[in-house]
């Protein structure tokens, strides 16, 4: 009977154990990414186009740190003129790559109308980075 007795227990025993140490600390944490806006250093591109053609236009930014990717392109207005900006998103672990290189990501134009077109980025927070397209 002793020993039934010590079996049991020595089970129970095993059992909260088991049922203790299960933890929900393997989970992993999905934290959101943090979105800044990233000045434009260059535009390049086609200087000329046609009426519904797509042209590809080059924009190089810089990120604050090297984990910073492009995320979207917005729209922004300085002093009354409208352009474009980039947004970078940023991951909210810390960063342990702080060296940037410059980014790119490209831009695409199209028209419906003929006419002279100025696509502006955001090159700081006063002034824009222009390229001019002829659309014929």
């Amino acid at each position: 009977m002793k020993s039934f007795r010590l079996k049991s227990v020595l089970v129970v025993l095993f059992l909260a154990t088991v049922f203790v140490s299960c933890s929900n600390d393997d989970d992993v944490k999905t934290t959101n990414p943090t979105t800044k806006v990233a000045l434009v250093t260059e535009v390049k591109g086609p200087a000329t186009g046609k009426v519904n053609e797509e042209l590809s236009y080059d924009v190089t930014f810089i990120v604050d740190n090297a984990c910073g990717e492009f995320d979207k392109i917005s729209e922004v207005t300085i002093g009354g003129v409208k352009g474009l900006q980039v947004e970078a998103k940023y991951p909210s672990e810390v960063c342990t790559q702080q060296v940037p290189d410059p980014k790119k990501t490209v831009y695409k134009f199209k028209s419906t109308t003929k006419g002279t077109f100025e696509i502006k980025f955001k090159k700081s927070e006063t002034e824009f980075v222009t390229a001019k397209v002829v659309i014929e």
